[in-house]
């Protein structure tokens, strides 16, 4: 196969042959439970057309909205029929019309979102994880912080949005190249903007204005296995959304109790809680660090927590590097060639510590020695949140009292497989 074959099966858009309709039942003791779902679709260029692909070109997708039915789990409703958000998007603007890969990024940012309604907020996600989470004064500060977190991972993003979408905003976002925008409005102009970015995909979600209302909601997750089998779970959502949600670090080890000796600031406290939240929508086994509303470092989906610290803290200096060469030099820090500019960078990034000094540190799961949290000490983190629970606690809150670092537990792990 020639090159030009290659990239023309990114083009490709796949025959749908799953049936407009499904239904799952389940059957119990206490009766009958269906759940029924209607596959969407979009008018694109005249014509209906659903999923362009799913996960890679070759594999055929399908979306499906609930449109009826509901589900009794014990003490746990499921989400009611009707509700809808990413399943129902309205495509104001279909670029290259939508795959699998943008549904579920955009339904990621929108599960992180909906725990972060007071303030505007932006969440950038790539390969269903978060490149950048922001809070901000406004809309286009939140893009904008989201964005330089991790401004190489967010080309090709899926950006959102819990605000409409100024012009400002639109303006910030057509500097760069993404693949989504949702948002749940857009001010007169924008899309004028917008359609300059021919391959962008705009989604205009309306539930997104009262993401808040779907922040205790449970909804049925099912996953295939190889051989057809099914897992099926609820899904997660946190407990501690508030500072009196937390405990301070306890633990009791051969009789002896150990406490942190120093609880969070105010202003600690916010990044832990806002850095817990963005937690929720993050592959396990992660850290994150968090300093003033923003990612500093994003790490996911690594097998040990000393290793995943490190990947975060990494990140976290490579990202810093490259948003000062961008900003004061207009190239990314890989292709700097100014060698004293670069040394410069360098040195300044080291003496920041990557940005992590006064940081917040967030693990999804406890620290099982205190290796893993002394990652983050060494970069000069003030404080840690974590669920506890794990046998040596106790190391955990030694290292943090040694450095008069602040750390709480939330008593409920976060993983998302």
């Amino acid at each position: 196969m020639s090159p030009a074959d290659y990239k023309s099966a990114y083009k490709t858009i796949m025959d749908d042959h799953f049936a407009d309709s499904m239904e799952i039942t389940f059957n119990g003791t206490a009766g009958k439970s269906t759940l029924h779902y209607e596959k969407v679709s979009w008018l694109i260029d005249g014509v209906k057309k659903g999923l362009r692909y799913g996960e890679n070109p070759g594999q055929e997708a399908a979306l499906f909205k609930l449109v009826s039915g509901n589900l009794q789990l014990g003490n746990v409703q499921t989400i009611q029929p009707g509700r809808h958000l990413a399943s129902d998007a309205e495509l104001l603007q279909s670029g290259k019309h939508p795959g699998k890969i943008n549904i579920t990024d955009v339904d990621s940012a929108l599960n992180i979102l909906r725990y972060l309604h007071q303030t505007p907020a932006c969440v950038i996600i790539k390969h269903n994880n978060p490149c950048g989470a922001a809070k901000g004064k406004s809309l286009a500060d939140a893009y904008q912080r989201a964005n330089m977190a991790d401004r190489l991972a967010a080309f090709g993003g899926a950006i959102g949005l819990n605000r409409e979408v100024d012009l400002e905003t639109a303006r910030l976002i057509c500097e760069n190249y993404a693949e989504v925008v949702a948002a749940p409005e857009f001010a007169p102009g924008v899309l004028d903007l917008f359609a300059k970015k021919k391959n962008l995909r705009v989604m205009r979600i309306a539930n997104i204005a009262r993401l808040e209302q779907y922040a205790n909601d449970f909804v049925v997750e099912f996953k295939s296995l190889m051989d057809g089998g099914l897992t099926v779970q609820t899904s997660f959502v946190p407990i501690a959304r508030r500072k009196e949600d937390l405990q301070p670090a306890v633990a009791t080890f051969k009789d002896k109790t150990y406490r942190v000796n120093r609880m969070p600031t105010e202003r600690e406290y916010e990044d832990l809680l806002f850095g817990w939240l963005v937690e929720a929508g993050v592959t396990s086994n992660s850290v994150l660090y968090i300093k003033d509303g923003v990612t500093v470092g994003i790490g996911t989906g690594e097998q040990d927590r000393v290793g995943v610290a490190e990947i975060a803290r990494d990140k976290a200096y490579r990202k810093l590097a490259d948003r000062f060469a961008w900003e004061r030099h207009h190239v990314p820090y890989n292709t700097l060639q100014d060698a004293k500019a670069r040394a410069a960078i360098d040195e300044e990034v080291k003496a920041l510590k990557g940005g992590l000094i006064g940081s917040c540190m967030v693990s999804d799961a406890f620290f099982p020695f205190r290796d893993g949290i002394e990652v983050g000490i060494r970069e000069g983190v003030s404080a840690v949140i974590q669920p506890g629970g794990s046998d040596r606690d106790f190391e955990s809150i030694e290292a943090c009292n040694e450095a008069n670092v602040a750390m709480v537990y939330t008593g409920q792990r976060s993983f998302r497989h």
